[in-house]
């Protein structure tokens, strides 16, 4: 670990300011195009609202909403907005957390429990497929649950057989995503849905990338799998409001069908001095400023601020998949929505790869199969040519890497998210 003391009197401004800049100088900058995901952006318009609405409310505590009843109102407006556009009915409702791990935990906390208190399994477990985001067995590990992932089918979507093959009668969740991570494909959530209604079985949607995306393609004509609230059987959804929904990180949201799934996922706790101690997520304090954040963007973009940035999204993403095929790069899907992942037939994917971080490219790799991946937003606008330019390039240098029997690393080394 790295030894280091608070100094013992302290700086100036301007000092310091200057030392944030040069830690800053080591990151991957998010508004150069070269990073493939982590960051979202629709236009410094929105950035400027995003960052300008969270530095009003940093300083407020959600935890308290006698005190800062502000962050309480834009709180419920975010989440009614979110249910309006994922169709849900009426009695819905949600929160907002973190970000999508601690939605995607209460939710599988919120599935126990609610089985705990209607039908106690002996060992209880939830059943997913294989492309499912490592949350889920976070929430898993930390809530005592065990995990059965399932194979998928050919096409890399969820096999709803294989689901219903690995449940039993302690199965308490099922899961699905739209889109997964790795391939950036919507599950059958129309089969599933099926399936968790036949079962009696709790369905939850993770929708972290896709939830405040998915609307707004679907409404320009692009056709979107049914995913949502309006699939009988999904009863609980994760979506992200700092990913394509432009807000300030960390802003997510966990939904329910029904109100009452909601209070399963409450932690409420009076056998201490001070008295009743409640709190909806698994965090106490929570800053006012990511709330205000997501309710600023969203407000500030409106539909139409949505509608016109998807559409120039969803053709800079078919320019993306025009360009890989043109190069003779196989595209899986093809893709629901922004997630475009690519695997070279005639070539070493990870020689490719190696070679465009030799010019600067950060790379984003997918294990299974042999793959690089790009989730499109607009700030690759001013680079996808210079992008393709360079992919050119790296392809006949990996067919060269091939022939002489130069091997690329292995991904599972670097594979992280």
């Amino acid at each position: 670990m790295t030894t280091y003391t608070l100094p013992s009197r302290g700086a100036s401004w301007a000092g310091i300011k200057g030392r944030l800049a040069e830690l800053q100088s080591l990151d991957w900058s998010h508004r150069d195009g070269r990073l493939p995901l982590h960051c979202y952006y629709a236009n410094d318009d929105v950035s400027q609202v995003a960052a300008e609405a969270y530095a009003m409310f940093a300083s407020t505590n959600a935890l308290a909403p006698v005190a800062f009843p502000s962050t309480r109102q834009m709180e419920q407006e975010v989440v009614a907005m979110a249910l309006g556009l994922l169709h849900g009915p009426s009695g819905s409702a949600g929160c907002m957390t973190s970000g999508g791990t601690e939605s995607i935990i209460l939710a599988v906390k919120a599935a126990r429990d609610f089985a705990a208190a209607t039908r106690p399994r002996k060992q209880p477990n939830i059943v997913l497929p294989r492309s499912v985001h490592p949350a889920f067995d976070k929430a898993a590990h930390l809530l005592g649950l065990t995990v059965r992932r399932t194979a998928l089918q050919p096409g890399y979507r969820c096999d709803v057989a294989a689901l219903e093959a690995a449940m039993d009668e302690d199965t308490i969740l099922l899961v699905a995503s739209a889109p997964s991570l790795p391939y950036g494909l919507v599950d059958p959530i129309a089969e599933v849905g099926q399936l968790a209604l036949r079962t009696g079985t709790w369905l939850h949607v993770d929708s972290c990338i896709g939830g405040m995306l998915a609307p707004f393609v679907a409404k320009l004509g692009y056709p979107v799998p049914p995913f949502d609230f309006a699939v009988p059987g999904v009863r609980s959804m994760s979506a992200d409001l700092h990913k394509f929904g432009y807000s300030a990180k960390g802003a997510s949201l966990v939904l329910y069908r029904d109100e009452a799934d909601l209070d399963y996922q409450y932690c409420r706790f009076d056998a201490w001095p001070k008295g009743d101690y409640f709190t909806p997520t698994l965090a106490g304090t929570r800053s006012g400023g990511t709330i205000a954040s997501a309710w600023a963007v969203m407000h500030f973009l409106g539909e139409e601020g949505y509608l016109a940035t998807t559409a120039r999204l969803m053709r800079l993403r078919d320019h993306y998949i025009a360009g890989f095929r043109a190069l003779g790069l196989e595209v899986l899907g093809p893709p629901d929505l922004a997630v475009v992942t690519v695997t070279a037939p005639q070539a070493n994917i990870f020689s490719i790869a190696d070679d465009m971080r030799e010019r600067g490219w950060y790379m984003s790799l997918v294990a299974e199969p042999p793959a690089i991946q790009q989730t499109v937003n607009l700030v690759h606008e001013q680079v996808a040519e210079r992008y393709f330019d360079d992919l050119a390039a790296a392809v006949q240098q990996g067919a060269a890497r091939a022939a002489a029997g130069i091997e690329a690393h292995d991904a599972r080394a670097v594979v992280t998210y």
